[in-house]
This record gives structure tokens, sequence and C-alpha cells, in this order.
């Protein structure tokens, strides 16, 4: 690879870095060429980005953060990187999921990275793979925000609720009776 093309390659990194919500560093070391083929298609429908790339010019890349030195322990061996751009859980879950399967186990989590904070490898799947998705934290807002005005209804409604109850045993009352 001459000079330019690792600098570029080193640029299309760095930007892969900077727009990321998280990434997920692999050993994909013991899978077959139908194996990664099936990994790549399942990151694909997941919206994440997945590369094989050179330990070294990640380094050079990531060299200016100050987390990047805990990521050279990392970077070694056969590395693929998966980012994830929107939903921080996302390669993680795809990966969880991709080695639940008894002839993938075989694929390695060497780590996690989500704002700028190093996931070991072994916690990748328990702690990201668990984070809720953009959806299920909508949902989870969406009724955050309602309880207040579904209380408020209740509480509204609670002196009327109570009204009909009284009559409703003053009638029962009167049938006993009469």
């Amino acid at each position: 690879m001459d000079r330019t093309t690792k600098d570029s390659e080193i640029v299309r990194i760095k930007e892969k870095f900077s727009k990321m919500s998280s990434a997920v560093f692999l050993d994909y070391k013991g899978l077959n060429v139908a194996q990664v083929t099936k990994l790549r298609d399942e990151f694909r429908k997941s919206g994440v980005e997945y590369r094989v790339v050179k330990n070294t010019l990640v380094k050079h890349a990531l060299k200016e953060y100050a987390w990047s030195k805990n990521l050279a322990k990392t970077l070694t061996g056969m590395t693929g990187v998966a980012w994830s751009y929107e939903e921080p859980g996302a390669a993680a879950k795809v990966v969880k999921a991709f080695r639940k399967e008894k002839e993938n186990e075989k694929l390695g989590v060497k780590a996690g990275l989500v704002d700028g904070a190093l996931i070991p490898g072994e916690r990748v799947e328990t702690d990201l793979a668990s984070m809720p998705g953009k959806n299920e934290l909508r949902a989870t807002l969406l009724a955050t925000l309602q309880a207040p005005m579904q209380k408020l209804l209740q509480q509204l409604n609670a002196p009327a609720q109570n009204f009909v109850y009284v009559l409703k045993a003053k009638e029962d009352k009167a049938e006993k009776a009469g």
C-alpha cells in the first residue's frame, strides 16, 4: 500500500469514528467466508457498517483521542470494526445474536467503544447489547410524559366516579329492602 492510499484510508477511518455512536472491535479468526458473509449481511440489515481494517491504520487515525492509548492493546491480530451510527447497541446486538449459533462461536469480541469509553470484550454482549434502541427510548419517554396527565384525569374523574358508586350502592340497598 503506497503512502497516498494509506493517508486516504486513515482519513476514511477517522471519519467513521467521528460520526459513530459506537464501535465494536471483532476478531474474525476461525470463521469461513460463508460465515463472514452472513455476518456482513446481518450488519447491513441493522444499519451497521463493518470493515476489516489494518491495526496500524486505526492507531494512526485515532492517535489524537485520549482513549486511543487504551485501544492500542486491543488492536492486535485480525481486526474487524463494526460502526453503529444511530443506535449504540446495534452492532453488539447483531454480534450477540450471531454468536448464539454453535458454528459462529469463534467470532471474538475484542472491545467496544461508546462516547470515548472503552468496554472490554467480555462486557460488550452484556452491557452494550442490552442498551435500549431508539424506538424503545422514545416509547419510554412518551410514557413518562403521559403519566402526569393520566394521573390528573384520574383525579378529576374520581369525584364523579365516587358519586356513581354511592348511587349504585343506594340502588342496591333499595332493591334489597323493596
